[in-house]
């Protein structure tokens, strides 16, 4: 059969209204990158819909790309080459199956935006720590099958973390009936957790049953400017060895970060009357009698005296700690208006974080003359390095110096132990990364997977491993 009457009977086989043109809005990506390419968006309401989609696209060998909320930033979400597969939009199941309060839990489906399950939660007193940038509009299944990361990992991990179980349709179109929210269920393999991080290439995750937390008696935060990374580091193992499991999150900021937001926007209020070189961002949640902001002055007090820290302010109100975090979420959409030549979603030993930082700038400077924005989770080694281009050039002068940045780059972090993803994915974008540093016998084990699971090579045919599994 040809791609077309392929398509053709695929739609007489599925319910009319879930049938949708490929709009724009489908085919487009944070950056700007890359344009996706389908014949048409298929858009189910029920788990049972998915399925019925799923087994009539292995039927007429027709491929399938998953789509949450179109936030991904590697190119998991769309493909450029495959014009005659189909999107599967979760975008209608967006129901909030069950509050559990006494065993906090949280069953949803995967179409649900992240905002709305903290509001869920924060209306039973309770919290789900899952927090990015994107909370707006990334939507719960993507987040899953990404394994998402996110401001507080330090204290309560990735998203694979968080769930207890999940609900999905395999590449066969049968439904995996895995919501129970156990705390301990050892019967065999579990799937939860190979189907979370699998990108849409070995099923489509359709509901979770998600872990929740109290909330915390009392929130604080400060900005704290340090002289450096290892400055910085040395914080960290203060701020823990003194507030211990109150740390939510340690957030480290270059400069560059508060000149870009300053040069493009968003116009945000500065902290510093003059913006150091390197600040930390420390986010407290405590419990009951305890004063975040008494424990913040005093590691203020001890990190000053040890020659750690030489400004800071802490928040004297939520809205002042909502501003601080306010800076930290937009230098991303202060790096987008600037236009990066390379960006870098990497992580590192904690420990060897500092050397890190201090090597790259020599290997940069072999390659070209750059500005440097690097920011991101110290508290668990996951930076963001961007490299961008000097005043009065865009990344369009560097496009012929793309790849060999992001070799460098990588190529430093592989030395150094550490991971060329860290919490975006691995997508289209990073599929020769994979290769190249992957570990071989974990690759030959991930492509039996796919192999088995989904031998057709419909499900998100081109993510993660090549589409041809070579």
């Amino acid at each position: 059969m040809t791609n077309s009457s392929k398509l053709a009977a695929l739609k007489g086989d599925l319910p009319a209204d879930i049938w949708r043109a490929a709009t724009p809005n489908y085919l487009e990506e944070p950056r700007g990158r890359w344009q996706g390419k389908a014949a048409a968006v298929l858009a189910p309401r029920s788990t049972e819909e998915v399925a019925v989609a799923v087994r009539a696209c292995a039927a007429h060998g027709v491929a399938v790309i998953p789509y949450g909320g179109g936030t991904g930033l590697v190119g998991g979400q769309l493909s450029e080459s495959f014009d005659h597969g189909v999107i599967l939009s979760m975008e209608r199941m967006r129901g909030i199956r069950a509050m559990d309060e006494d065993g906090r839990s949280l069953t949803v489906e995967a179409g649900v935006i992240l905002a709305d399950i903290h509001a869920t939660a924060q209306k039973a007193g309770l919290l789900f720590p899952l927090s990015l940038a994107s909370q707006g509009s990334a939507r719960i299944g993507g987040l899953l099958a990404t394994n998402a990361g996110g401001v507080n990992v330090l204290r309560y991990g990735n998203a694979r973390d968080l769930v207890l179980g999940i609900e999905a349709v395999m590449p066969d179109g049968s439904i995996y009936h895995g919501l129970s929210p156990l705390r301990k269920n050892n019967t065999g393999y579990d799937l939860r957790h190979l189907l979370i991080g699998s990108e849409g290439t070995l099923g489509v995750i359709t509901a979770a049953s998600l872990r929740l937390f109290p909330e915390p008696a009392a929130q604080g935060a400060a900005l704290m400017a340090v002289s450096d990374p290892h400055a910085a580091l040395s914080l960290l193992r203060m701020a823990q060895d003194q507030v211990g499991e109150a740390l939510s999150a340690f957030e480290l900021m270059h400069r560059q970060g508060f000149d870009f937001l300053a040069e493009v926007g968003p116009d945000l209020r500065q902290p510093f009357d003059e913006i150091p070189d390197w600040s930390v961002l420390i986010d407290l949640g405590c419990g009951a009698g305890q004063d975040p902001a008494a424990l913040l002055e005093r590691l203020f007090a001890d990190a000053f005296e040890a020659g750690l820290v030489s400004d800071g302010v802490i928040a004297q109100s939520m809205a002042q700690r909502d501003d601080f975090w306010a800076l930290r979420e937009n230098i991303p959409e202060a790096n987008r208006r600037i236009g990066a030549v390379s960006s870098h979603d990497i992580s590192l030993p904690v420990g060897l974080v500092p050397q890190f930082i201090d090597t790259i700038p020599a290997h940069m400077a072999q390659i070209g003359d750059f500005r440097h924005n690097c920011f991101g989770h110290m508290g668990d080694g996951n930076l963001h390095y961007n490299i961008f281009p000097v005043s009065g050039k865009t990344r369009a002068d560097h496009v012929t110096q793309r790849d060999e940045i992001k070799r460098v780059m990588h190529d430093l972090v592989h030395q150094m132990g550490g991971s060329v993803s860290a919490e975006h994915g691995i997508g289209r974008l990073k599929v020769d990364d994979l290769e190249r540093y992957g570990d071989p016998a974990k690759l030959a084990a991930m492509r039996a997977i796919k192999m088995a699971l989904d031998p057709q090579g419909i499900m998100n045919p081109g993510a993660v491993l090549r589409a041809n599994g070579g």
